[in-house]
């Protein structure tokens, strides 16, 4: 399915809750959610937009799921649009923050059941360049664009001080048809330049690494998975004597 950016609703009011506090570091206000209506373009997928912000003082990374805001479900391409008007681009933001779109009842935490055996494909960009990265990725998998199933079951953006990371979470990460599929397709909905790097982490290799979230911290000269190994290698003579992955999106 093919999602138009011309398909936005024009009910603007019907998902402004002036009741509703704004969040105190104005990234999105909150959005209520909205009854299906019968004249609206349905989503093979339900999904839940949500937030992570670092609290202030001590953090145990573990507590990382607990502090996963929600901000509202959709169920259509007008739903869709309804809520991520109110959404801040990444490029408006300077706090370090994650915002989510996942499969209702999928966590995007690692634990997740259905993450425990998976994995994602990360996408560093320079600063400026994610917003619209981040919107055709989530078009793309809200359009149904992957063709694996029901493979792909969210996407992360994490804002930070030197570059933005963007993300695309699989079930299955020992099925090298499906991770490498998903890959030619996050370059071509993308259209991502062929130097642009794209590196593929477990879950369960962050799990070892005893953290909550490896957004900012997956480095390419990492041990990689058996099935992923020679894409590795591939990935560190492109980045040469560097050490970074960051991706040449222009």
């Amino acid at each position: 399915m093919s999602v138009d950016s011309n398909a936005k609703s024009s009910d603007e009011s019907a998902i402004i809750n002036e009741q509703q506090p704004k969040h105190n570091f104005q990234l999105t206000q909150l959005v209520p959610n909205v009854p299906l209506r019968v004249d609206e373009h349905s989503l093979e997928h339900s999904y839940v937009f949500s937030y992570f912000m670092r609290p202030q003082g001590k953090f145990d990374p573990e507590d990382y799921a607990m502090y996963v805001q929600p901000i509202s479900k959709i169920s259509s391409v007008e739903q869709f649009w309804q809520v991520y008007r109110f959404i801040k681009r990444p490029s408006e933001i300077t706090e370090k923050v994650d915002f989510h779109l996942f499969k209702e009842g999928v966590k995007p935490v690692w634990e997740d059941p259905t993450n425990r055996n998976g994995g994602k494909w990360i996408l560093r960009l320079k600063k400026g360049l994610s917003s619209r990265i981040w919107e055709n990725l989530l078009l793309a998998m809200i359009g149904e664009q992957f063709l694996v199933g029901d493979e792909v079951v969210g996407a992360v953006c994490s804002v930070r001080n030197q570059e933005d990371i963007v993300s695309l979470w699989n079930r299955s990460a020992d099925s090298l048809p499906v991770t490498n599929r998903i890959r030619d397709t996050l370059r071509r909905v993308l259209n991502l330049p062929t130097s642009t790097i794209l590196e593929y982490k477990r879950h369960d290799d962050c799990l070892r690494d005893q953290r909550s979230y490896c957004h900012t911290s997956a480095s390419v000269g990492q041990q990689a998975h058996p099935h992923h190994q020679n894409h590795h290698q591939q990935q560190q003579q492109q980045m040469g004597a560097g050490g970074g992955s960051r991706g040449g999106v222009k």
